[in-house]
């Protein structure tokens, strides 16, 4: 038992090892995976692009990062990984997938080794000394590393899209009211976009002016945008305008019931995040209460048991 205990572990770190490193080594593509990576490349768009809008990486930990990221990436794509959703994710927050790739891969790493020393600190303390404890927890560490970074982008994520539909709701104001001074559609949704100067507006700008140079209409360019980060919003935006798009007075009315009902969703969101919050509060004071009626009945009560 105490020679086959090693062995096992041992052998299950090797598979680990093995395993990791046959997975990050790059492998002879067939002309068919070759052909549907470059159709997966294409349809993700400027949206996905890694370099186009991020700083480069510079310094050994820099070049390091970016060959690990693209590395994993080229295994996500191998894989069929899509990850739409996470995508879409890092598109509204404007960050690299690969980065993010590699800072997972790192993070990872780092808990393969900090799971090794908590146990060093647990068996110091005299709590275990199982040799499978360390491995164990070497895996969970990873595990536990590898998401946290999913966390973090769907949380910001999500701040950003509630941004988003904010300035979406303006924006169909101002679209509805440049088409109401007598602009054509497409004339109204480029000036209603270069009004403000917002990151939100900037994106709506620039999809706008992507559709010009790619030849599709200004509203499939909404949609696409919508589609990129996640946003339903745009997408319905899209779909509507596409139907009325020949009729200015029907293009006005359905803009205006949009953003009113846009506000409208709004202010039941802040209504209920408020009533939520109002809640907690609620729930913090009667645990101070009940906090205090311990406090004032303990010494009481010990009395009463000690006769």
């Amino acid at each position: 038992m105490n020679l086959t205990m090693p062995v096992l572990v041992g052998a299950v770190i090797g598979l680990g090892i093995y395993a990791l490193v046959r997975a990050l080594m790059p492998s002879r593509r067939s002309p068919i995976q070759q052909v549907a990576r470059i159709d997966a490349m294409r349809a993700r768009g400027t949206a996905y692009a890694s370099s186009s809008h991020t700083a480069s990486d510079t310094g050994r930990f820099g070049t390091l990062r970016a060959q690990v990221g693209a590395r994993v990436a080229e295994l996500y794509l191998q894989q069929g990984w899509e990850q739409r959703s996470l995508r879409a994710d890092l598109a509204v927050l404007d960050r690299s997938w690969e980065k993010f790739l590699a800072t997972k891969a790192l993070l990872a790493v780092g808990g393969l080794f900090f799971g090794p020393f908590l146990f060093a600190i647990v068996w110091t303390l005299g709590f275990n000394d199982s040799p499978v404890i360390p491995v164990w927890l070497a895996l969970l560490c990873a595990v536990i590393f590898f998401f946290l970074p999913d966390l973090e982008v769907r949380r910001d994520a999500a701040e950003k899209r509630r941004d988003l539909r904010r300035v979406i709701g303006a924006y169909l104001d101002l679209v509805s009211m440049s088409l109401a001074g007598g602009r054509g559609l497409p004339e109204a949704l480029m000036a209603a976009a270069e009004v403000s100067d917002g990151w939100a507006t900037h994106r709506i700008r620039n999809a706008l002016a992507d559709a010009r140079i790619t030849g599709i209409s200004q509203w499939q360019a909404l949609g696409q945008l919508g589609e990129d980060l996640g946003v339903e919003e745009l997408k319905d935006l899209s779909a509507s305008l596409a139907l009325v798009a020949d009729d200015g007075a029907k293009v006005r009315e359905s803009l205006a019931s949009r953003a009113e009902t846009m506000r409208h969703r709004e202010l039941a969101e802040i209504e209920g995040s408020a009533g939520e919050k109002s809640q907690s509060m609620l729930v913090a004071q009667l645990l101070l209460c009940a906090g205090f009626l311990v406090f004032l009945i303990y010494p009481a009560a010990m009395r009463v048991f000690q006769v």
